[in-house]
């Protein structure tokens, strides 16, 4: 008998939830995915567990933001299409406007100490959350190793695969998925981790919302008519921006091949931020002189420090952009930086909501088909490998400074390191939540930029 069901959540309850979502989600799709499992299954217990990872299944295969995906899916599932535009809008609607305000300071006043220091501080914690958020993750996702092996087997493949071999994500994801299908057929019990379940207190399993039986609410069963409305509403929010900014601008404008350069990048995003930024790099650097190679580093750096997904960077390329170009002239700098950043966010952002709202009721009709379910699942555990090998390119980022090489080499940073382990014991021993994390390690950045440590 499972424990008592929390209430129906109304509209204005969830979108108090998702604007402070939008707040707090750093730490990189691992640690935003955490936050959301940790809120809207462990605590609020608005969705069961597998629910929750049948819907960040679907979206670890799909192009873009996978955090910022699974919010919009589970915010459609609660409330219908405004809930998950709602919820796919609020959670980078804050990161774009402190992208923007952090992109003109950088570009108006240059490096200041005050900033440098904070970042210091920072960096650290955001590496402990992804450790953190990779715990808590594998040990939901993949279950216990003795008792499922094959979902561990595929994440240290995974892992083997981007780290040691370097293969591009796409290949990674695709053999995961082929070997889910093998799978289902020959050994169907294989993918299963036996832990299926949202918090168990005294043997009581604590019932959700939107439960592992709950039926599927009438709107998102599949139906043509509102697949062809979902496809053509996108269409219509792709073709009237660009219309607007061919007519205004001409197809060599600035802020066209913005538009246009993002929409490319957004279907190319496989694997988050880290899987496409090169490609950002080459074309935004190399090809379109919007911003220096340097810029690109220090654009990743804010990127990686403010909440929302990692892929907001693409907003700092858009402002930079549109600050060298003078999109609006010389006179109107901030303003048509700001509208550069916004064009790069609409135009990347968007595929996302297509793909969930038109393919999350064929999702919703797949649970409980394991032939659909095991590539899915294999999916999943092949992603908590790239999420391990993330969480080495963090520590490595910033245990060793520009210039430092070697495991031992004597540059070592062990003040970052420290940071990074106290970190970790506030989140793991503690207990703190993710925000009191970053603002302690801010305020330890700070004090140790200004004493000289660091």
């Amino acid at each position: 008998m499972g424990a008592q069901q929390p209430a129906a959540v109304s509209f204005r309850e969830a979108l108090r939830f998702w604007l402070l979502l939008g707040f707090i989600s750093f730490g990189g799709p691992a640690g935003q995915i955490a936050i959301m499992h940790r809120e809207l299954v462990e605590r609020r217990r608005w969705v069961s567990e597998q629910r929750f990872l049948h819907a960040l299944n679907f979206c670890m295969v799909l192009p873009g933001p996978e955090a910022q995906q699974l919010a919009t899916y589970l915010g459609w599932l609660m409330h219908r299409t405004w809930g998950g535009v709602v919820a796919g809008t609020l959670f980078f609607l804050p990161s774009l406007a402190l992208l923007i305000l952090l992109s003109w300071i950088y570009m108006a006043f240059g490096q200041q100490p005050l900033v440098a220091g904070v970042f210091y501080g920072i960096k650290p914690a955001v590496a402990a959350i992804v450790l953190h958020a990779l715990h808590r993750i594998a040990s939901k996702s993949l279950g216990n190793p003795l008792l499922a092996p094959v979902p561990w087997s595929i994440a240290a493949m995974s892992f083997i695969a981007i780290w040691a071999l370097e293969l591009p994500f796409p290949l990674v994801v695709l053999g995961a998925m082929l070997a889910g299908a093998v799978l289902a057929r020959v050994a169907p019990g294989s993918l299963a981790h036996g832990k299926g379940h949202a918090p168990v207190a005294h043997g009581v399993r604590a019932a959700a919302l939107i439960d592992d039986d709950t039926p599927t609410p009438p709107h998102a069963l599949f139906s043509r008519s509102r697949l062809a409305m979902v496809l053509l509403a996108g269409a219509a929010l792709w073709l009237l921006p660009m219309a607007a900014l061919l007519s205004t601008h001409g197809w060599s404008g600035t802020l066209t091949q913005i538009g246009w350069f993002f929409t490319k990048a957004a279907l190319l995003t496989f694997g988050g931020a880290y899987a496409v930024l090169p490609y950002v790099n080459q074309m935004a650097v190399g090809h379109y002189q919007w911003l220096s190679t340097l810029q690109m580093m220090d654009g990743l750096a804010l990127g990686e420090t403010t909440p929302g997904p990692l892929i907001m960077v693409v907003a700092f390329v858009g402002f930079v952009g549109g600050w060298v170009k003078q999109v609006l002239g010389p006179e109107a700098l901030f303003l048509g930086a700001a509208l550069a950043a916004c064009v790069a966010t609409w135009f990347t952002f968007l595929p996302s909501f297509i793909f969930i709202l038109a393919g999350g009721p064929w999702v919703e009709s797949t649970r409980g088909n394991l032939k659909l379910t095991a590539p899915l699942a294999a999916v999943t555990a092949a992603v908590v490998g790239v999420i391990a090998n993330l969480a080495l390119f963090f520590i490595a980022a910033i245990a060793y400074p520009a210039g430092a090489s070697g495991l031992f080499d004597t540059q070592l940073d062990w003040v970052a390191l420290t940071l990074m382990l106290l970190a970790a014991v506030a989140l793991w021993r503690l207990k703190w939540g993710v925000i009191p994390v970053i603002a302690a390690s801010a305020a330890a950045g700070l004090l140790l930029r200004w004493s000289g440590l660091a």
